[in-house]
């Protein structure tokens, strides 16, 4: 029986050590801040980027990787007859996929290429179903048919803390942005097929609870809870309070927070955080 091999890319918020018991390759995107240029999480984490991201003028920017590399890694993984599954971030955001795609045609070992439609964790929940089903010995047709099952079921809300980025990256008007910054605003958003919708926001902590609750409560009626996490640029303290009343909600002991990756943190700002979720 031929092995089937994982690749993700480095947006998927996954330890090193979940990495290694998984048996997963994460491919890195690149991250540029005043003028320097860093592999996502193997040259540069979090904190560090985050630090360097307060004193920056102008905005980081994030980069793909490039075809070739996902070629060399597809040649290296299939080089045994093993077919591969490479699951990455949505194409909404990121051209990832797309050179993920593109190395298919420039490689002898039978490759699958997923777009998850979500980032961090929700992209996490399906490497890691597919490296489990992988392990099982379970085909790629098997495993494809279960990511769309989790990709159907998955729920991404995220909250951003400050509008600073969008407006450095053109993404919203300066005037809306002061405004939104003097009302202290909180956008919530939901990532839906592939791309941010805004649903709500907040002006506070309490607010931003009420709202992810209640949708939790609304998505987990009648189902059951498969996964859950939290990640977070600098945002404990509104990690925690989320958790707590998640925790309470359904006994869980504990719930997974991570920060999240520098190309995230780059586009959604300091103090951004994400729930993600899924059922069955």
């Amino acid at each position: 029986m031929k092995k089937v091999k994982i690749v993700t890319d480095s947006t998927t918020d996954m330890t090193l050590e979940e990495l290694e018991k998984y048996e997963i390759t994460m491919v890195p995107l690149s991250i540029s801040i005043d003028g320097e240029t860093f592999l996502d999480k193997v040259e540069i984490g979090s904190n560090e980027f985050l630090a360097r991201m307060r004193k920056s003028k102008d905005l980081p920017k994030s980069s793909q990787p490039a075809v070739g590399t996902f070629a060399q890694i597809y040649d290296e993984l299939g080089a045994d007859g093993s077919e591969i599954i490479s699951i990455h971030m949505t194409g909404g955001m990121s051209g990832t996929v797309r050179s993920a795609e593109s190395a298919v045609s420039m490689t002898d070992a039978k490759v699958t290429v997923i777009d998850s439609k979500f980032i961090s964790k929700a992209l996490s929940f399906q490497v890691i179903e597919a490296a489990k089903m992988a392990k099982e010995g379970k085909s790629v047709a098997e495993i494809i048919e279960r990511l769309e099952t989790i990709r159907n079921n998955t729920r991404l809300t995220i909250i951003v803390d400050t509008l600073e980025n969008l407006i450095k990256g053109g993404r919203i008007g300066k005037m809306t942005g002061l405004i939104g910054s003097l009302l202290n605003i909180k956008p919530i958003a939901i990532l839906e097929d592939g791309v941010l919708h805004p649903v709500s926001k907040a002006r506070s902590h309490s607010q931003i609870v009420k709202y992810v609750v209640n949708q939790f409560k609304q998505d987990m009626e009648g189902k059951k809870l498969t996964g859950i996490g939290i990640a977070h640029a600098n945002n404990r303290e509104l990690g925690d309070k989320i958790g707590k009343v998640i925790m309470e909600l359904t006994g869980l002991q504990t719930i997974t927070m991570d920060d999240t990756t520098p190309v995230i943190s780059t586009h959604a700002g300091e103090g951004a955080l994400a729930i993600m979720y899924y059922w069955d």
